[in-house]
C-alpha cells in the first residue's frame, strides 16, 4: 500500500500522541477516530486533522477505508476493543498491557489467527531501532559477558483515577511493570528460572509499587522496580565482566553510556532521530500488513503470551 490509513479506537492522552505522531509521518494518514462520546471524537479529529469521527466503535469498524485500528483504551478493556475489531476484519495495535490476563490474551490471539486478521501488541520499544543498536553493543562484548541488570519505572499518578481502581486493571505493574519487564527481557530473554515479588498495596487493593527480581537458568538476574507514588530517574543499568552500560529512559531509550571496570564513561551513544518512538511500531504493521502477515516479527504473539503468563504469576504471588 502506498499510504495506510490508521483508526483510533479511543480519544484519550495516548490516543493523542499517536495522533501528533502519525501528523508527521508521511506514509500513513490519520483516517478516523471513535469515542463513546460524539462530541470528543469530534473535537480530537479537528484538533488532530482526522478525516473522520465517530461517536460509536461499532460504526467506525464498519468503514471499509480502515486498513489498521489503534486501540487506545484502557487495558481493562483492550479484549472486547481488539475482539470487536477483529470482528470487523481490522487489522489491530493493542496498546499495552496487550490485555487484563494472559487467558484473555490466548483467546484474542487464537481469534485473530482463526479471523487470519493481524494482531501486534504496542510495546513501542520492541520496534524501536535504539533497542537493536543496543543488542548489538552487547553482542560485540561492549561489557563482557553480561552478568545481570536492574531498571526503575515511576510515575506521579496517584491521582489518576483509573490507576487506583482495581475493576479498570489499575496498579503500577500493568502500566508500569511491563516496561521494566520488558526491558529484562529484551536483554535476558523470555526463558526466566524463577522470580520473586514483594509489592506495597493502595487502600483499593491494587499495587502503588512492586519488586520484581527475575532469576534465569544460567545464573543472570534482574532486579526491577515500579512504582506510581513518585517519579523515579527511569534509568536501566546492564552490568558486565568488563563494564555496564547506563540506559537513559528504558521506556523510550535516549541514550547508551558505556563505562569501562574502572568506572571511566568510555563511549556515549545518542538513540536516532525520531519523532515520538511511536512511529516504529505503525510502521512494523504497515510492512506486515504488506506482507501478509498475521503477526509482526518485532512483537512475537509468543513473546506478548509469555509476558501476560508472567504478569498473572506475579499478581498472584503479590496476593498470596
Amino acid at each position: 500500500m502506498d499510504k495506510m490509513n490508521l483508526a483510533i479506537l479511543g480519544a484519550g492522552k495516548i490516543a493523542a500522541t499517536m495522533a501528533k505522531t502519525v501528523q508527521e509521518m508521511e506514509d500513513v494518514s490519520l483516517y478516523a477516530v471513535a469515542s463513546r462520546d460524539a462530541g470528543r471524537a469530534a473535537e480530537f479529529a479537528e484538533n488532530y486533522g482526522v478525516e473522520k469521527s465517530f461517536g460509536s466503535y461499532e460504526e467506525m469498524l464498519k468503514d471499509d477505508g480502515i486498513d489498521l485500528v489503534y486501540v487506545a483504551t484502557p487495558h481493562s478493556h483492550h479484549f472486547e476493543h481488539a475482539k470487536l475489531c477483529i470482528d470487523h476484519g481490522r487489522a489491530v495495535l493493542c496498546e499495552k498491557a496487550f490485555t487484563w490476563n494472559a487467558a484473555q490474551a490466548e483467546e484474542l490471539l487464537a481469534y485473530a489467527k482463526e479471523k487470519k486478521v493481524l494482531i501486534t501488541e504496542a510495546m513501542w520499544v520492541r520496534y524501536m531501532p535504539a533497542s537493536v543498536m543496543l543488542k548489538e553493543l552487547l553482542a560485540e562484548g561492549r561489557i563482557g559477558k553480561v552478568i545481570g541488570l536492574t531498571a526503575n519505572l515511576g510515575y506521579s499518578l496517584m491521582h489518576v483515577e483509573r490507576m487506583v481502581r482495581p475493576e479498570l486493571a489499575g496498579g503500577a505493574l500493568l502500566d508500569l511493570g511491563v516496561y521494566t519487564l520488558n526491558f529484562a527481557t529484551w536483554i535476558l530473554g523470555d526463558d526466566y528460572r524463577d522470580f520473586t515479588v514483594a509489592a506495597v498495596k493502595h487502600d483499593t487493593g491494587v499495587d502503588k509499587a512492586e519488586f520484581v527480581n527475575l532469576i534465569y537458568p544460567d545464573g543472570t538476574a534482574a532486579g526491577l522496580f515500579n512504582t506510581m507514588e513518585a517519579t523515579t530517574d527511569r534509568k536501566g543499568y546492564i552490568y558486565g565482566t568488563e563494564g555496564h552500560i547506563v540506559v537513559d529512559n528504558i521506556n523510550n531509550f535516549e541514550a547508551f553510556h558505556i563505562y569501562n571496570n574502572d568506572y571511566e564513561l568510555v563511549e556515549t551513544i545518542e538513540r536516532p532521530a525520531q519523532i515520538s518512538g511511536y512511529e516504529y511500531e505503525v510502521l512494523a504493521c504497515k510492512k506486515a500488513l504488506e506482507e501478509g502477515w498475521l503477526e509482526c516479527p518485532e512483537m512475537p504473539h509468543e513473546h506478548t503470551l509469555r509476558m501476560m503468563r508472567l504478569l498473572d504469576e506475579i499478581k498472584a504471588r503479590m496476593d498470596s
